[in-house]
């Protein structure tokens, strides 16, 4: 199977661009299944039920989140019901929904085979809101689905850090597929498959590219200047880019993966592919 995924969407421009070019690449270099996480895809700041609706009319099959999950709470409530969007799976116990879902991925034009696919949402512990440790609960997560033979397993790891990021592929390298960072909204230039898994610290945001992690720059540098903080904004008009990592995955064991870059201006992608470690 060959798995799409994109990392935090932001805003209006975000949603445009994904709108507006993910069904030609999904069709262009044959892309079975497409993961995003979207917790910045209304506004910048959480997922409402009209941008996820956006979101899957426009080619996603399932969304994923992290800390600003629950900015849109009321909507974020009926989403996470409907199964199609996730939330960190280390949210302590009693928060609605899950982080974890066990997908039947289509496989190719005519989708005639049909293969188990397991996507593990999860957020990290620095600088992030109170949650369960997210070492330990993969752990005992990704035992259960190799106890139903679930062998084919992405991750979506939300962190600050690119230390827990590196620590979580020590832990699971040839026990999962992949594990994509999002969070950062800045790319990190680490695409590897290290042993049978394919690895990138953060994939970077899809939106606006020409500010300060897609919003408009004038408060985060008001904040950072003056240490006067303000409600940060997604600008109307921007230099927009999308950003997307593609793994193969066959029985489990990552067999290549390669990131493409669309940006607004360009009819060409930027194709960069994985160091094999």
């Amino acid at each position: 199977m060959r798995i799409g995924f994109i990392g935090d969407i932001v805003g209006r421009p975000g949603r445009k661009i994904v709108r507006e070019n993910l069904k030609a690449i999904k069709k262009e270099f044959n892309i079975d299944f497409i993961i995003a996480n979207g917790e910045n895809a209304s506004h910048g700041f959480g997922l409402t039920l009209e941008s996820a609706k956006e979101l899957f009319s426009s080619g996603v099959d399932l969304i994923t989140g992290g800390n600003h999950s629950f900015d849109k709470k009321k909507d974020m409530n009926v989403l996470l019901e409907g199964g199609s969007v996730l939330r960190p799976h280390n949210y302590p116990e009693g928060v609605i929904g899950t982080g974890i879902k066990i997908c039947d991925v289509k496989i190719g034009e005519n989708g005639d085979n049909i293969e188990k696919l397991a996507v593990l949402n999860l957020m990290g512990q620095f600088s992030m809101p109170i949650v369960d440790n997210p070492f330990n609960l993969a752990k005992k997560v990704i035992k259960e689905l190799e106890e139903q033979n679930i062998k084919n397993i992405f991750v979506d790891f939300h962190g600050e850090a690119t230390s827990e990021k590196r620590v979580m592929l020590m832990i699971f390298k040839d026990k999962v597929s992949a594990i994509c960072g999002t969070h950062t909204h800045v790319g990190t230039d680490d695409l590897q498959i290290f042993g049978t898994t394919a690895y990138l610290s953060d994939i970077g945001l899809t939106g606006c590219y020409d500010n300060v992690i897609g919003m408009d720059a004038h408060s985060p540098i008001q904040k950072a200047t003056m240490g006067m903080g303000s409600h940060f904004e997604v600008p109307n008009s921007c230099y927009t880019i999308l950003q997307m990592m593609v793994t193969d995955i066959e029985d489990g064991v990552a067999t290549n993966s390669f990131k493409i870059k669309k940006l607004c201006n360009k009819s060409e992608l930027i194709i960069t592919q994985a160091v094999v470690l």
